[in-house]
C-alpha cells in the first residue's frame, strides 16, 4: 500500500522505479482530488511480471511537486 497526499486538484502521476531509475510500474496516471489517496502496488512490472525482493522507489508528481519514497519489497 502507498499513501500520498494531493496538494491541489489535478494531475497525478506515481511511478514504481528499480534502484537504477528505470519505471517499473506506472500505479496512477490521471486527475485526482486534492487529499489523502492510496494505492496498492502488487509487487508485478507494467508487463505484468512479478518483480524480485529488493529496493524499489515511489515516485509521486503532482501540483507541480515531485517526491520520491524508498520502499522494500520482501516476497
Amino acid at each position: 500500500m502507498i499513501a500520498f497526499a494531493v496538494p491541489i486538484a489535478g494531475p497525478v502521476r506515481l511511478q514504481v522505479l528499480d534502484v537504477g531509475g528505470r519505471v517499473v510500474a506506472t500505479l496512477v496516471e490521471n486527475p485526482r482530488d486534492a487529499g489523502w489517496h492510496e494505492v496498492v502496488w502488487d509487487g508485478r512490472s507494467e508487463d505484468g511480471r512479478s518483480m524480485p525482493s529488493g529496493v524499489y522507489l515511489a515516485r509521486l508528481e503532482a501540483g507541480g511537486q515531485v517526491a520520491h519514497g524508498r520502499m522494500t519489497l520482501l516476497r
